[in-house]
């Protein structure tokens, strides 16, 4: 049933610390199965939410809040887009697609971000994500075996993060410290995430992201209200910002591969879907989907942080809503319905919908 979900500000008497939430309340949205019988469970919460705030589906506690960590990459680029710097360093669609990515750290990856800065007058060194391995093995086992270790281009964060340096070369801020929450750089994106999500983030819970930028918690109902505007900015935005956003949005629709990477969730099923979907995966199994022909946003959350379990769920919501024909689920079927294989490569069970 579909109700209103999204006011103007939450409670300016809302303390920072988060009550906890009844996760008892949250249903089972997929299940692990061994031999026909259920082995595991993974509950949630699903929220799809209309052009005009109104929510058509709601699984669980939706109007608790989340941290929706990384599957907000394209509202954190906005700033940027909308400060001209995509003009001004002749951005293609590959680099605005990495600048909204969490990606694997392929070499690829690692180059189209360097060319970012270098057209910047940047480097490696100005980032300030930190650094780790590459997610992507392959990628991993090729530095060790050259003897090379990983810098901060490999970071999954480092497009954002140039994303971040070109807006303070824009706006004239200093790029020294830019991931500090009272640096002006992340001040411009509390500005959009507030606008977007028509949510005061005043006193929300926050925190440092695991690459050190702020993540501030909104509630899912919210989150998915940006979503359905990014599925049809024009229809709710102004025109400027409805066309930066449609800018980043439709750049990682075109180069799906530089938004994530090999084998991975949001890569596969905007190169099978393509302009029917967005979608964007963020740490500890949030998933978040704009819909540009329904007018839908869409925020999924798995309570134990299961990145198996969130992707199955994201599937079966698009395949819900109408999204997917049978000729999409057969190509995405690995992702759908999860084949658990033991060392031997013997199938023996599933990860699948139970809704």
């Amino acid at each position: 049933m579909s109700k209103h979900c999204c006011g103007g500000s939450n409670d300016k008497n809302q303390t920072k610390k988060q009550k906890k939430i009844n996760y008892q309340k949250n249903p089972i949205l997929v299940n692990v199965t061994r031999g026909g019988i259920i082995e595991s469970s993974h509950t949630g919460r699903i929220c799809v939410v209309d052009i005009q705030g109104k929510i058509q589906l709601a699984m669980g506690e939706v109007q608790e809040a989340i941290y929706p960590r990384s599957s907000v990459k394209i509202l954190q680029a906005l700033p940027m887009a909308l400060s001209g710097a995509i003009e001004k360093y002749n951005l293609n669609a590959q680099e605005l697609s990495v600048i909204c990515a969490s990606h694997s750290g392929e070499k690829h990856h690692t180059e189209v971000v360097e060319n970012i800065l270098k057209k910047a007058n940047l480097s490696e060194k100005d980032l300030e994500c930190g650094i780790h391995t590459p997610t992507n093995k392959r990628q991993s086992y090729e530095l060790a075996k050259q003897g090379i270790k990983p810098n901060q281009l490999h970071n999954n964060c480092s497009g954002k993060h140039a994303g971040m340096l070109l807006l303070a070369k824009m706006r004239n801020f200093d790029t020294a410290g830019y991931i500090n929450p009272n640096h002006p750089v992340q001040q411009s994106i509390m500005g959009i995430f507030e606008m977007m999500c028509e949510y005061s983030l005043e006193n929300a819970p926050n925190d440092r992201d695991g690459c050190s930028v702020p993540t501030w918690a909104v509630p899912m109902n919210n989150l998915a209200f940006a979503f359905a505007k990014i599925s049809d900015p024009l229809a709710v935005l102004p025109d400027e910002t409805a066309k930066a956003i449609i800018k980043l949005r439709d750049s990682v629709i075109q180069e799906p591969f530089m938004v994530a990477g090999t084998n991975r969730c949001c890569t596969k099923v905007m190169q099978v879907l393509k302009n029917k979907a967005f979608v964007k995966y963020g740490a500890e199994a949030v998933y978040t989907a704009s819909l540009p022909e329904y007018g839908l946003g869409i925020a999924i959350k798995i309570d134990d942080g299961s990145t198996r379990a969130v992707e199955v769920a994201l599937l079966r919501v698009l395949d819900k809503i109408g999204v997917l024909s049978d000729k999409d689920k057969q190509e995405l079927v690995d992702l759908y319905k999860q084949p658990i294989k033991n060392w031997n490569g013997f199938t023996v069970g599933n990860v699948e919908p139970a809704f």
